[in-house]
């Protein structure tokens, strides 16, 4: 879909559907109060046109919510759409973004192929820049459908999304347009990732897709396998792929700002570490059937530590970012690691790897992370960020609202959350302890990679945590998040893509 600005009168623009916003006006506090419905432009042809439906009551303005109007009088376009942004006091970015994407899905299923948008001005503490960043990231993202692989299936793609903008508003809305452009094609990138079927992705397609999105987004990349993780000894990673056929991949990318010399560069090195399980059967630790097929997106974390460098790549933030992905299958063949091994994961350094002591096979993620983490800390990353969809119990906690966050360095965190804050993606942080560290120590290991049914999440989390030694982390438990069980109005149901964006953001913070 194409991302067209103009600036001009909305009721001579012809188009197959103009989409208006329309706030809730009503401050009362009584609860019995009706929504006061006003529209976000001045033009007096969609006021003429709104008027009788909105004075009606029929339309009350509530988030997304939407109501069409054919062939309205005065105007050049043929539909007219209100879209809903709830309370005007409550409107954010995030509440721009999907009513764009719940305009875009309007249009979808009625075979239309052009939308225009206005941009509403005069929203308190929106500048015309973040608005038309987010209008942007919502129709590009609501354009995204996860039918690839239909025979019969239809295409419903928009080929042109006009946003329209006041004149004033034109060159701050154009910045905001570009870089929307290439947040939303970032997380579109990690959608399909981790959309793909297990026996198309494998890790070591993975590792080409990696390499191909590096090349042309101008990153440093190297792919690695099997010889690379027992030349670094990396125990706990091959503990999980040599179960499989498949070889493992060991992706690194690596960002430089501008003007990077390595003799004179004195700032942070950012690492972005994913876990990249291509399927995930549970090993010899089986997972029940019922469900089994959604673990293709066991590679979500590595998707979106993908989809983040995709968009660093775009937005070239002073700060140097290395991005590590671990990617295998977890499989139960006769090689596979058993309940009861013991692994031994990367040397740290002049420091030998810890000994794992393995209870449950589906715990693999942890595992091939804590071999990621210690490598990306060896390549002289000094802040580390990791995603992965790492526990069920994040979703018991969480549900599937908030994805599940920890962190050893509440600086480093609140970065996180302003960034998050940012993007409207929501995160959850959760606490780590001497108390639940306890659970993972093992009685004829350094650890085991389990600590039982209670606090699940938290146990995991822990385990990752003897891997970054006192270096400033972050770790996301995206479990919850990273699928879309059913269609939403301004999104597909599907593969999220979730973390992409504020994982950028994150990074972005330190470049100032």
């Amino acid at each position: 879909m194409k991302m067209h600005l103009v600036s001009q009168q909305l009721s001579g623009l012809a188009a197959e559907l103009l989409a208006v916003a329309v706030v809730d006006d009503q401050t009362s506090k009584d609860k019995n109060a009706k929504p006061l419905p006003v529209l976000l432009t001045a033009d007096p042809a969609i006021q003429a046109a709104a008027a009788s439906v909105l004075s009606s009551g029929e339309f009350k303005a509530a988030a997304n919510e939407t109501l069409l109007l054919h062939a309205p009088a005065g105007l050049a376009a043929s539909r007219l759409l209100l879209v809903g942004l709830g309370k005007r006091s409550r409107v954010t970015p995030h509440t721009l973004r999907n009513a764009a994407g719940t305009a875009v899905r309007f249009c979808k299923p009625r075979s239309l192929h052009s939308l225009a948008f206005a941009l509403p001005a005069g929203l308190e503490g929106l500048d015309d820049a973040a608005v038309a960043r987010a209008a942007t990231e919502g129709a590009l993202l609501a354009d995204f459908d996860p039918d690839t692989y239909r025979s019969d299936r239809k295409d419903q793609s928009l080929t042109d999304c006009t946003l329209v903008a006041s004149a004033e508003a034109l060159a701050a809305a154009q910045a905001g347009i570009e870089e929307g452009i290439h947040f939303a094609e970032a997380q579109n990138f990690t959608r399909v990732l981790v959309n793909d079927p297990p026996n198309v992705l494998t890790p070591t397609v993975l590792g080409q897709r990696a390499a191909e999105m590096a090349k042309d987004a101008g990153l440093k990349w190297e792919v690695y396998s099997t010889e690379k993780l027992q030349e670094l000894k990396m125990g706990a990673f091959w503990s999980v792929a040599k179960g499989s056929e498949e070889p493992p991949a060991l992706i690194v990318l690596t960002y430089e700002p501008e003007g990077y010399n390595p003799a004179t560069y004195n700032g942070p090195v950012l690492g972005l570490v994913g876990k990249g399980i291509t399927f995930d059967t549970g090993g010899i630790s089986i997972k029940p059937a019922d469900g089994m097929e959604k673990m293709k997106y066991d590679m979500a974390g590595a998707a979106a530590m993908l989809g983040a460098m995709h968009v660093i790549a775009r937005i070239k933030p002073a700060v140097k970012v290395i991005c590590v992905v671990c990617s295998a299958e977890n499989m139960p063949d006769g090689k596979a690691y058993k309940p009861g091994d013991i692994a031994i994961s990367m040397p740290d350094g002049d420091k030998p790897g810890k000994s794992i002591e393995i209870i449950n096979t589906d715990a693999e993620g942890r595992l091939v992370l804590a071999d990621g983490l210690t490598y990306a800390r060896q390549l002289g990353c000094t802040h580390l960020i990791d995603a992965a969809t790492l526990t069920g119990a994040c979703v018991v906690a969480l549900g599937m609202v908030h994805a599940g966050a920890f962190s050893n360095d509440d600086p480093t965190f609140t970065r996180f959350q302003a960034a998050a804050e940012k993007t409207g993606e929501k995160f959850w942080r959760l606490p780590l302890g001497d108390e639940y560290f306890d659970l993972i120590r093992s009685d004829i290991a350094d650890i085991k990679n389990t600590g039982g049914r209670w606090g699940g999440a938290v146990t995991a989390a822990e385990f990752l945590k003897v891997f970054v030694a006192e270096t400033p982390w972050i770790h996301l438990d995206i479990a919850g998040m990273a699928w879309i069980e059913d269609s939403r109005s301004s999104i597909a149901k599907g593969p999220s893509g979730v973390a992409v964006r504020t994982i950028a953001e994150w990074v972005r913070s330190f470049a100032s």
